[in-house]
């Protein structure tokens, strides 16, 4: 009898870590078709695939890169500060919309949007559209000329500043 209670009790265990498996995958499934199939990550000892783009003169790899459900890949940046109370900083948003345009560059599709994840938790859609292109390639103008002056320089500026040895407008020492 008490063979029969411990084997009874054995199969009962059994089926509870089976169906807690069983829920955890749904989940997971349930999180993945929200979020997309993960494709590629930036982090450990595995670097993620170097993107590029030859036109645009840029290359990176995105923190993450997902894939809904129709194969367009959605770069997601990672930062590890707090959102910003007012949203995004610009030099997010223009880091995420490089990587939005390197993921059509790669697949030859345009991803609907890139995410935006903090340190908090929150999490930010940024639009992948004719307006975040336009915004991108005058940013990408705006480098591409030369240092026009706008801004003179300093010791106090250029002192510790990591672009001196090849700045070419650098404060004299």
């Amino acid at each position: 009898m008490l063979a029969v209670l411990e084997l009874g009790l054995a199969l009962l265990v059994a089926a509870v870590l089976l169906a807690a498996y069983a829920l955890h995958r749904l989940a997971q499934s349930g999180r993945e078709a929200r979020r997309g199939r993960l494709v590629s990550v930036d982090a450990g000892p595995r670097r993620a695939e170097l993107l590029r783009s030859e036109g645009w003169r840029l290359s990176g790899r995105p923190d993450e890169i997902r894939a809904l459900p129709d194969g367009r890949w959605v770069p997601v940046e990672w930062k590890t500060r707090p959102a910003p109370r007012r949203g995004p900083l610009p030099s997010h948003r223009v880091q995420l919309l490089a990587y939005c345009l390197l993921c059509e560059a790669r697949t030859g599709r345009a991803p609907p949007y890139g995410l935006l994840r903090y340190g908090d938790g929150r999490e930010f859609r940024v639009a992948w559209d004719a307006a975040a292109r336009a915004e991108l390639w005058g940013i990408r103008q705006a480098m591409a000329r030369p240092y026009d002056g706008r801004h003179a320089a300093s010791a106090a500026k250029c002192g510790g500043c990591r672009w001196r040895p090849v700045c070419d407008v650098r404060a004299v020492p």
